[in-house]
């Protein structure tokens, strides 16, 4: 993998997936590792695991913030290497309309009362926040000619489960904006690539209805991933052994649909 001496930076990494990613590139040998979450002292707590990694407190929806982080990386470090941006947000009030609308046997009804609020916070997270991180990674990459960038994006870009709307199309946005940069970032030698989950075990998980949960437990498929096997996808598209990829959107939903 020759993670030796390199700089990463994972966002979203005070739980789930972003931590498992942290975690890992520790393990690997990454020179530093840069844990940013919105909940710092989540980020400051998993960080305490891993050898020369650093928690700071970001949102990745504020733009200001994103570009700051990324400039005293590079100040700092001289260099970053690779950024998988893990950062996201669902929509729990979204969940427990579904979850009713099952456990009732009556149809689903999220877009007619879905408060633009609702809206906005999942796609200045999800998506926004993807745009910034982007473009804050190929700014600090380009001028070095190198670097991989990894973004989490979501299986739901591709089924759009009823009744998550706003997820669904926050999460298509990523893979199309991620796929766009990618063929644009490839030029000053740095690759852009997506991992496209189905359901895994997190926190965001966790927080999701029974009624809700036993629908997305396919019984014909793998049970949930755990958030090291995603962690695991996320490093190979990083590595040099991927040095071909660009643009690639892996699917990771343990069988449930292909694409």
């Amino acid at each position: 993998m020759a993670w030796t001496g390199r700089v990463a930076l994972v966002t979203g990494a005070g739980s789930g997936i972003g931590a498992s990613v942290a975690r890992r590139l520790g393990a690997e040998g990454v020179r530093h590792v840069v844990l940013v979450d919105r909940d710092g002292d989540a980020a400051a707590t998993v960080a305490k695991e891993i050898p020369a990694a650093r928690a700071v407190a970001a949102d990745v929806s504020d733009v200001d913030q994103v570009d700051l982080l990324v400039e005293q990386v590079v100040r700092d470090y001289g260099r970053l290497d690779v950024v998988v941006h893990a950062a996201g947000v669902d929509d729990p009030d979204a969940k427990e309309l579904i979850a009713d609308a099952i456990v009732t046997g009556g149809p689903v009804d999220v877009t007619s009362r879905l408060e633009v609020a609702a809206w906005r916070r999942v796609m200045s997270v999800n998506l926004d926040g993807t745009f910034h991180v982007l473009r804050a990674a190929l700014r600090a990459m380009r001028p070095a000619g190198r670097g991989a960038i990894v973004v989490i994006g979501s299986s739901s870009a591709f089924d759009a489960p009823v009744g998550y709307p706003h997820y669904a199309a926050s999460k298509a946005g990523v893979h199309a904006l991620a796929q766009a940069v990618a063929k644009e970032a490839i030029a000053f030698g740095v690759r852009v690539n997506i991992v496209a989950p189905g359901p895994t075990d997190t926190g965001m998980a966790a927080r999701t209805p029974d009624a809700l949960r036993q629908v997305n437990a396919d019984p014909r498929a793998r049970p949930y991933a755990t958030p090291e096997e995603i962690a695991d996808i996320a490093l190979f598209l990083a590595s040099d052994q991927a040095s071909n990829l660009v643009g690639a959107v892996l699917l990771a939903n343990g069988g449930r649909f292909t694409r």
